[in-house]
């Protein structure tokens, strides 16, 4: 039985999204009476967010599916300066075009998960560089920066965590956080925005920022965080062997998002349905329980939920099949990952080591050798110990393919150009 009456916090607290809120008799009366504006910041620090980024994302879409109004608040004005929370060092500073670039590229992934429009409940996307760009320094000063207590920024995990650190927190980055509760405020005037969620590393930051809005004049202003997800091993949420695993197609594919999903830990499985699909409750709890070679299947199911949600139903049945193929078959399927590497240096040939690297399946060649050491390295699926072999035109297969396989689960295709 859920302590919420409102759909929307019933909804979040049943799929484990809530990890702490500033009043909840009072945001959940709110939600249950009105229509509720709120919003999740994300600033432009690359070209595309990754799967970190997911929580957040669904979040605001279970808001929309319960009848509420989202705003994905793009950081066209804070990516100037860069959240320090949690961090061990300051942010490399963007220009302005390469922050106007990167929303652009972080715009496409929205739609997938939000209806925006001009109805009431038609999610926004807002750019905070709208108000915090044309700031009057003196002005902001006198207005905003004097209803904050040095002594109490000071007191935050966050901060404190920085200045125990070699690197120091510099005055631009201290800003940060009187930005964010001013974007609140902002919010709260333009649209009626009373709530901010984000992950529990932004408590101190939002709660600064309903402690503004009272003392500026807003009506009462709500918080509400999720926890800050780490897999059963402790790896961190949207990070891989090989990297980000990034939400925009063009840095990753449907099939490598799908891969991502499909080797969840085994203690996870049940914990990311009710995360990052929209399957039923019921269903969830059907295939939680489920164990042994079953839950193979069960990952199968939310690899291709997941990726649905991203790339599209036809795109994540598409990378299912390929898996299935390449795993199941030991075919060769079309729709693997490639790389293409010119016809001359095949013809003249390339190092064992050197094509791994090429192949993006190893970072350096000393990690390519242990890979080859190791036993995990196979050419066309036929296993290669030879660290100094080398493979050329010959070893291309009647499909027009060099088959470059890491273990079970990594697989690429090397095409000749």
């Amino acid at each position: 039985m859920s302590r919420f009456k409102s759909d929307f916090l019933r909804t979040l607290d049943e799929r484990g999204f809530i990890h702490q809120i500033s009043d909840e008799s009072g945001l959940d009366a709110l939600f249950s009476k009105e229509t509720v504006t709120a919003y999740i910041g994300f600033d432009p620090t690359a070209p595309s967010l990754h799967a970190g980024s997911l929580i957040q994302i669904m979040m605001l879409h279970w808001m929309q599916q319960t009848g509420h109004r989202p705003i994905s608040l793009m950081g066209g004005g804070t990516g100037m300066v860069g959240d320090p929370s949690f961090k061990d060092e300051a942010r490399q500073l963007m220009t302005l075009d390469t922050i106007e670039s990167n929303i652009a590229s972080i715009k496409r992934v929205f739609s997938n998960y939000l209806g925006y429009g001009d109805g009431a409940k038609d999610a926004l996307m807002i750019n905070n560089g709208d108000w915090l760009r044309g700031l009057n320094y003196l002005e902001f000063l006198r207005d905003v920066g004097r209803h904050f207590s040095v002594n109490r920024m000071l007191s935050f995990e966050s901060v404190k965590t920085r200045l125990d650190r070699e690197q120091s927190l510099s005055f631009l980055e201290f800003n940060y956080m009187i930005l964010q509760a001013y974007d609140f405020v902002e919010l709260a005037r333009r649209y009626d925005c009373r709530l901010q969620m984000g992950g529990s590393d932004q408590w101190g930051n939002i709660v600064n920022g309903i402690d503004l809005g009272h003392r500026m004049g807003t009506p009462q202003l709500y918080a509400l965080t999720s926890p800050l997800l780490t897999t059963s091993s402790g790896a961190k949420m949207g990070k891989s062997a090989n990297g980000a695993v990034w939400l925009n197609p063009d840095m990753l594919s449907a099939y490598d998002f799908w891969q991502y999903w499909r080797n969840t830990e085994d203690a996870d499985v049940g914990r990311f349905l009710k995360l990052y699909t929209t399957l039923p409750m019921d269903e969830i709890g059907r295939l939680s329980a489920l164990g042994g070679s079953e839950l193979n299947e069960v990952k199968k199911i939310l690899a291709t939920e997941v990726t649905a949600i991203l790339h599209g139903r036809a795109a994540a049945e598409e990378a299912a099949e390929t898996a299935r193929q390449t795993f199941e078959e030991g075919a060769i399927a079309d729709n693997l990952p490639s790389v293409e590497i010119p016809g001359a240096e095949l013809q003249a040939g390339l190092g064992l080591l050197t094509l791994l690297v090429r192949a993006g399946l190893a970072g350096s060649n000393g990690e390519a050798r242990r890979h080859v050491q190791g036993g995990a390295v196979r050419i066309n699926d036929q296993p290669v110990t030879d660290e100094r072999k080398t493979i050329g035109a010959d070893a291309v297969t009647e499909a027009g393919v060099i088959k470059i396989s890491l273990g079970k689960k990594k697989h690429i295709l090397v095409r000749p150009a």
